[in-house]
């Protein structure tokens, strides 16, 4: 059994985030979907299974929380909308993920 001496170097959040290697940036974010809390692999619900790639829905969060939306013309935390309407499930225009994983790099 190894043990570790002294206590790891403090690091603030932001940069721990993007030290994380392999990891998706949706995962910063809680799954709207699985309810896993931020950091945390996406789950099946029914089962527990972890899933290797995170929820539709916790993409979609991190893109309307990250990101302006080409298409639309919105703000970060602003959902997308279609004449004026939002689309439904929290779902955002696919311009938008490009934008956040652009704003990412």
């Amino acid at each position: 059994m190894t043990k570790r001496y002294g206590a790891p170097a403090p690091m603030p959040d932001s940069i721990r985030h993007f030290m994380r290697a392999g990891q998706h940036p949706a995962r910063s974010l809680p799954c709207p979907h699985c309810g896993v809390g931020a950091h945390k692999p996406c789950q099946v619900p029914s089962n527990g299974r972890v899933l290797a790639e995170p929820h539709p829905q916790r993409l979609a969060l991190r893109a309307r929380t990250v990101a302006c939306c080409p298409a639309c013309q919105v703000e970060p935390t602003v959902p997308c909308h279609n004449g004026g309407r939002v689309l439904s499930n929290g779902a955002v225009h696919y311009q938008r993920y490009t934008e956040a994983d652009r704003s990412a790099a």
